[in-house]
């Protein structure tokens, strides 16, 4: 028995600093410039599929919702599913765009991810309003984060 316990013990060490020596792979423009165009192509194909998962769970939500009578859920929700659904931007012009977003070198420590619902976002038309255009301070990157604050 405590030959079992040692080993669930050391199992549990090994499994423990395996976990904290492995790197985390930043997803940003640094990644980004170093993807061949297939490579682009395929990163934004499986981020799409990724969002298309996500707003199918939404449908789940949106029927507990109309179960239990949450107020404003349907508003969130479907302002959920429009920034989840990709603004009806195409791959193409997806990477496209975040080749020329990271193409200025301040940019290069935004996220892929963020990257793209920002596209997405100005993209989209919203309900009432005119499309999202780009931060008016050149200084903006998406995301509200600023190349000064850096």
């Amino acid at each position: 028995m405590k030959q079992f316990i040692a080993g669930v013990v050391a199992g549990a060490l090994a499994i423990g600093g395996v976990g904290l020596a492995a790197t985390a792979a930043e997803h940003n423009g640094t990644f980004w410039r170093q993807l061949s165009a297939p490579a682009k192509d395929s990163y934004v194909a499986g981020y799409r599929d990724a969002m298309n998962v996500s707003v199918g769970k939404l449908d789940d939500l949106k029927i507990a919702a109309d179960l239990f009578h949450w107020r404003g859920a349907n508003k969130i929700l479907g302002q959920i599913d429009r920034e989840l659904s990709g603004g009806g931007l195409t791959s193409d012009a997806a990477v496209k765009q975040l080749d020329a977003l990271y193409s200025n070198p301040k940019y290069a420590e935004l996220d892929l991810g963020q990257a793209l619902e920002f596209l997405a976002a100005r993209t989209a038309p919203a309900d009432n309003a005119a499309p999202a255009s780009a931060p008016a301070d050149a200084d903006q990157a998406p995301g509200g984060v600023t190349a000064k604050s850096r």
